[in-house]
């Protein structure tokens, strides 16, 4: 297979087993190959500035450096990386950290080997994956009031009104333009609107 065809890895994970097993699994993909492994955010961080991977595939409990830290500072840095944190906890909470914090997808520990192999593939390919319960709790947040904007909606509603782009916010919530783009999905049918100028008239509105 042609080496532009390749997605290049880096895997963080601070237990050797589920990091030497990940590692196997990946290798054995032909359009995949593992380029470095870290069992620390320290040493992941390194990893990505020396071996330019095109995923991160990552823990969100590590030593010295955990996993939402490190989402942060490679969002910070802009470092061209699509992420997807691979956990053991499939809480809500974990969920919404991992997103707000600009990972591109979210899998399970638990989840069949191929159903990681596949979100490794759409990640790469610029989608995002996260489970369903993601969108559910995203489009309905409160009981009390379904319609309601997460606090993340509110700082994206709040840029687009001041006519900031997708890239623009990306850059300022230091988050991807894909997780933008999630947002933005998700504010719109709250409002109910279906472009930005309506979402930006409702904020005005609201003001």
């Amino acid at each position: 297979m042609n080496d532009a065809k390749i997605i290049r890895i880096v895997l963080a994970d601070d237990h050797a087993l589920v990091l030497e097993g990940l590692r196997a699994l990946l290798n054995a993909e032909p359009d995949l190959r593992v380029v470095a492994t870290a069992t620390d955010g320290e040493r992941l961080i390194e990893a990505i500035h020396r071996f330019k991977p095109d995923v991160v595939a990552m823990d969100i409990q590590m030593p010295y450096m955990d996993g939402l830290t490190c989402l942060r500072l490679i969002r910070t840095e802009n470092l061209p990386v699509r992420i997807l944190v691979i956990s053991a906890f499939g809480d809500a909470q974990s969920m919404r950290a991992a997103l707000d914090g600009g990972a591109d997808g979210f899998a399970l520990k638990t989840d069949p080997p191929e159903m990681t192999l596949a979100a490794i593939r759409q990640i790469a390919a610029g989608r995002m994956v996260f489970p369903d319960v993601v969108r559910r709790w995203m489009t309905h947040p409160s009981a009390d009031d379904p319609n309601a904007l997460s606090e993340r909606e509110e700082e994206v509603l709040a840029l687009v009104a001041e006519g900031k782009s997708n890239p623009q916010i990306g850059a300022t919530l230091n988050l991807s333009e894909n997780t933008i783009k999630f947002h933005l999905r998700n504010l719109f049918a709250k409002l109910g609107v279906t472009n930005r100028t309506e979402a930006a008239a409702k904020y005005h509105r609201r003001s």
